[in-house]
């Protein structure tokens, strides 16, 4: 279990336009700029041909954990859903780029925050299996968001979904959310 955890990054294109698996059903900016209009959404994991005609396109890499503790991520590990379930015909991709002052504070002042103070983890948790998520980082290589959050899950846990996102927008780490967009989807099937 832990070998497969320690995968190899992947590199996920997220392409908007009229080609994709996913069809879009909103993209609303929830804090600055949105992005253009899309029907479809295509998720391409790796290096793949993309979309002959995106409206936009957004990277992002799995990566190591950056502020979870052991016990957070075995809870996280013993939780979390595969993406992909058949049951999981809805989705969201919530792309965030944090405010500078996010990025001048010490990574121990950002886990403070993150967690201590917003419990970003523990409110997560609470949500695992019903909803699957998998976290992608676009900062490092140049990326216009920092972190591209994919979430999957059935109709009948939307409810959930909402208040999982209305929980996490009221903590004190979402006042460093500079550029937030919310896409919402649904699988064609």
């Amino acid at each position: 279990m832990e070998e497969a955890l320690m995968a190899a990054p992947l590199l996920v294109t997220f392409a908007g336009g009229s080609d994709g698996e996913w069809r879009v059903e909103s993209i609303a900016a929830v804090r600055g700029e949105g992005l253009a209009d899309a029907s479809r959404l295509a998720v391409i994991e790796g290096r793949a041909d993309m979309p002959a005609t995106p409206a936009w396109v957004l990277r992002g890499v799995t990566s190591n954990e950056r502020y979870v503790s052991r016990v957070e991520h075995e809870q996280l590990v013993a939780k979390q859903p595969m993406l992909g379930r058949a049951e999981a015909t809805r989705a969201a991709l919530i792309p965030i780029r944090k405010s500078d002052a996010w990025w001048e504070l010490s990574q121990d002042d950002r886990r403070e925050i993150f967690e201590e103070r917003s419990h970003h983890i523990g409110i997560g948790l609470e949500y695992l299996p019903a909803v699957a998520r998998r976290l992608h980082h676009g900062r490092d290589f140049g990326e216009p968001f920092d972190f591209l959050t994919w979430f999957e899950y059935a109709p009948g846990h939307g409810a959930n979904f909402e208040e999982l996102v209305r929980r996490l927008r009221e903590t004190d780490e979402w006042r460093y959310v500079a550029r937030e967009v919310d896409i919402r989807l649904a699988r064609q099937g």
